[in-house]
């Protein structure tokens, strides 16, 4: 008996037997894979679709008077997405409105985002639509994670002025 405690000692399993050993532990599991999950390609870039989704949801947001629109092309960098839009609301009601917004038109576009978070707070809210992740934050949580300074080294997507937007916008329903 060991000492100082009431428990058999251990023994080895005689050879050829197998011993009963502990799986190693793994990470969470999580349902289902992703849409081009995998280990990102060096210089990919992102789908022309992306694109389309992340320039039809800039739109929106000059829409709803979103301001600081950026697109950023993560495709080489991450597994999750190609492209995250980034966006600024002036308050907590305006980053609502905005975020609100931006769902119910991807909605009736019928692209509805898979996911919503931080609607409740509004300081900061993230609507995951596939190959394209926005975040549309207030001004001082924005300057505060400064997402842009995080993936400084990728390329950006020229976001068209407010006049070329509308003017693509109209052009596209007069079709």
């Amino acid at each position: 008996m060991p000492a100082g405690g009431d428990a058999a000692p251990r023994t080895r399993a005689p050879a050829g037997e197998p011993t009963s050993r502990r799986a190693p532990l793994t990470g969470p599991k999580r349902g289902g894979v992703r849409k081009g999950a995998g280990t990102p390609e060096p210089g990919l870039e992102a789908s022309a679709s992306a694109r389309e989704t992340a320039l039809a949801i800039a739109s929106i947001g000059m829409e709803k008077k979103a301001v600081g629109i950026e697109i950023l092309d993560v495709a080489s960098k991450v597994d999750y997405a190609e492209l995250l839009v980034i966006m600024t609301g002036r308050s907590d009601r305006h980053v609502y409105a905005i975020a609100t917004g931006l769902e119910q038109a991807m909605s009736e576009r019928h692209s509805p985002p898979t996911s919503v978070e931080g609607l409740t707070a509004a300081t900061w809210v993230l609507l995951d639509f596939g190959d394209v992740v926005v975040h549309v934050f207030q001004e001082d949580t924005r300057r505060l994670y400064d997402i842009e300074g995080l993936w400084i080294d990728v390329s950006r997507i020229p976001v068209p002025d407010e006049e070329a937007a509308r003017a693509a916008a109209e052009t596209s329903t007069e079709d």
